[in-house]
């Protein structure tokens, strides 16, 4: 029987983060995309998203969704048939670095949360060519219409978050770590060292794409879902 498919989008997006992998993918299974919009914790996002899922399923995230993914993977192990991490990190915050976030939090309250957005996500983050733009502008649009109280708790949410090193150690299940060859907000290389991290996992590095390559590349980032998603649920020791 064929798995469904539960993609978690990352901060401030919703499904148009994977509208392409929604239209590829559902002619040949259950695809869903988890809300990850509700709590201030990833363990409470996490909670969630478990309670409203099946009962087995593949995982896929991206940047925060990749976080939470985690978080799913060491709540419910025996639930995940197969992982994907996509532009994420599975380091904890250091106390500089959740700081850091504080200004975020100032101009939110202070109404100036397209601002703050347009300074996460900037444009050298993403891969250099005429698509750059757009994919900007409809990262943008899926910011605006969530809103400046989910922004917030994504944000304390982000600040508070557990290392799963361990969590990634353990894994048992086929794993694919992907990562846009463009991305500057988490890059190549961290996504190496995830890799490395756990057994038997396939690293696919996107030439064409930056910290989205959902939509930067969907058409090779399709066909490495493709490949994850045939491969055997059991993996030899």
């Amino acid at each position: 029987m064929t798995e469904p498919l539960l993609f978690i989008p990352g901060m401030m997006c919703d499904v148009r983060l994977f509208e392409h992998q929604v239209e590829h993918f559902s002619q040949e299974r259950n695809v869903m995309i988890a809300c990850a919009t509700r709590g201030e914790r990833i363990e409470e996002i996490a909670s969630t998203i478990l309670m409203e899922s099946p009962h087995k399923f593949a995982l896929a995230g991206l940047s925060m969704g990749g976080i939470i993914a985690m978080e799913i993977l060491r709540r419910a192990p025996e639930r995940v048939t197969r992982i994907c991490l996509m532009d994420t990190n599975p380091l904890a915050e250091t106390p500089q670095s959740a700081a850091a976030y504080e200004p975020m939090i100032v101009g939110i309250k202070s109404g100036r949360m397209m601002d703050m957005i347009r300074g996460f996500l900037k444009p050298e983050f993403l891969a250099p060519g005429p698509g750059r733009m757009a994919v900007l502008a409809r990262m943008q649009e899926m910011a605006e219409s969530l809103g400046p109280e989910v922004f917030m708790r994504q944000i304390r949410a982000l600040q508070r978050r557990r290392d799963q090193q361990a969590v990634l150690r353990k894994c048992r299940v086929p794993a694919l770590v992907m990562c846009g060859a463009h991305d500057g907000l988490t890059p190549p290389k961290r996504h190496e060292f995830m890799a490395e991290l756990i057994p038997y996992a396939k690293l696919s590095i996107v030439e064409t794409a930056g910290h989205v390559p959902t939509l930067e590349a969907p058409e090779v980032v399709n066909g490495l879902l493709t490949e994850w998603l045939s491969q055997p649920f059991v993996l030899r020791d």
